[in-house]
């Protein structure tokens, strides 16, 4: 319901721009802008679901071997203990547990094209005991919140893009981005907890999390060590070795058990195949929304909004510019990725905006997509609140990386 509500402020909201400029300030252009980006960005959805196609195939495909093979379920064992009580509505065991953990393994090595499929199957085996198909289950929520927080440990797609764009050192953001997703990722955790009263100060949750906390500060102390060309090579070579490894042992594992591995693979590609066309119209609807929007100007009201408070209040302006990037996280992926881009061509890549925004850009994922996919792959109409907490620990991972960015580079 609260998505029905966000969706239709898009457009409600861009229309009453629209007319501003059109009224007062004459720019009668602004109407064949929005409807270009309307057109636009429907293409672009369908393209986004086309490219996921392939990714969805092979994934889910490689999924199913290591399914037969013994190895999700061996993961699920291997993480039971904590996920049991941050899901306690899923049966102990559950093959959702495998799907959850590699999913959240690949985000956190910044491995996005392998996430989406794992996260669409943990979805997909969630919904199959959810006793309202159409409502999104208290697992769902904390797996989706967990997803839009995006804990990074290796942010490679924004350490390529300030490669690209000639910055001295391209992975001068790493510590100050693990830095900001980790306090968005535990900002959202506790929040679904509390919500869903699941005991925070349990054992098992609360040394996840000193572990998980140890484990990031033994990662900020080595890489703090290396010297600037190192931090991306070496983070470069851990996670795509470590990925690889992961497939050999899905192959490894149906050998043992004696199944036919190429068979498995086809079965498993077929759902990703289903699984793409059935997120094609919420993709769209979302991708839409969020280009008209942005093409009526409604985004730079907000953000000449902002940034007139910030001045009246005296507070130091000088992360202004990364502001876009900002407020296109949780919207559009492509959207605040070309913010990004933006404030690197207008700025310098070296500069203090610059870095801003790349920071923001790793601090979380993009909240409204994963809505748009994630549910509408299973068909939920009702995600509850669900869109307030993920874009709650937005918010905290957003503050986190200004904060950060200010401790890293002024």
């Amino acid at each position: 319901m609260v998505l029905n509500y966000i969706w239709i402020s898009f457009f409600l909201i861009a229309f009453g721009v629209a007319v501003i400029q059109s009224v007062f300030f004459g720019n009668l252009t602004i109407w064949n802008d929005i409807m270009n980006s309307s057109f636009t960005s429907a293409k672009t959805a369908f393209e986004i679901s086309l490219g996921l196609t392939g990714v969805l195939s092979l994934w889910l495909g490689l999924m199913k071997i290591g399914e037969r093979g013994g190895i999700i379920a061996l993961f699920s064992r291997l993480i039971s203990p904590l996920f049991c009580r941050l899901f306690p509505d899923l049966p102990k065991n559950h093959p959702a547990f495998g799907s959850i953990f590699m999913n959240v393994s690949a985000n956190m090595l910044g491995l996005d094209n392998a996430a989406t499929p794992l996260g669409l199957k943990a979805m997909k085996e969630m919904q199959e005991i959810n006793p309202d198909k159409e409502t999104a289950s208290n697992p769902m929520i904390m797996f989706l919140v967990l997803n839009t927080t995006g804990l990074t440990l290796v942010p490679l797609g924004v350490m390529v893009y300030r490669a690209q764009m000639g910055a001295a050192n391209p992975s001068d953001i790493f510590l100050p981005i693990l830095i900001a997703t980790y306090c968005s990722t535990l900002a959202g955790l506790i929040a679904v907890c509390l919500k869903q009263k699941i005991n925070l100060f349990d054992r098992v949750i609360m040394g996840s999390i000193l572990g998980l906390t140890a484990i990031i500060g033994s990662i900020l102390y080595f890489f703090a060590g290396l010297p600037q060309e190192k931090v991306s090579l070496y983070s470069q070579f851990g996670a795509n070795c470590l990925l690889f490894c992961i497939i050999i042992s899905f192959i490894i594992a149906g050998i043992r058990k004696k199944i036919n591995i190429y068979d498995a693979f086809i079965e498993g590609a077929k759902e990703g195949f289903k699984t793409a066309i059935t997120i094609i119209p919420y993709l769209v609807a979302m991708l839409v929304a969020i280009a008209i929007f942005r093409a009526s100007g409604a985004m730079d009201f907000i953000i000449s909004g902002i940034t007139a408070g910030i001045n009246a209040c005296g507070i130091d302006s000088d992360f202004v510019g990364a502001l876009p990037t900002a407020l296109m996280k949780p919207l559009s992926g492509s959207g605040a990725r070309g913010m990004m881009v933006d404030a690197m061509n207008t700025y310098g890549a070296d500069s203090f905006v610059a870095r801003v925004a790349s920071t923001i850009q790793g601090s979380t994922d993009t909240t409204f997509y994963i809505l748009a996919v994630y549910f509408g792959s299973v068909g939920i109409r009702n995600t509850r609140y669900s869109a307030g907490y993920g874009l709650f620990a937005d918010l905290v991972g957003i503050i986190a990386a200004i904060v950060v960015a200010y401790i890293f580079f002024k």
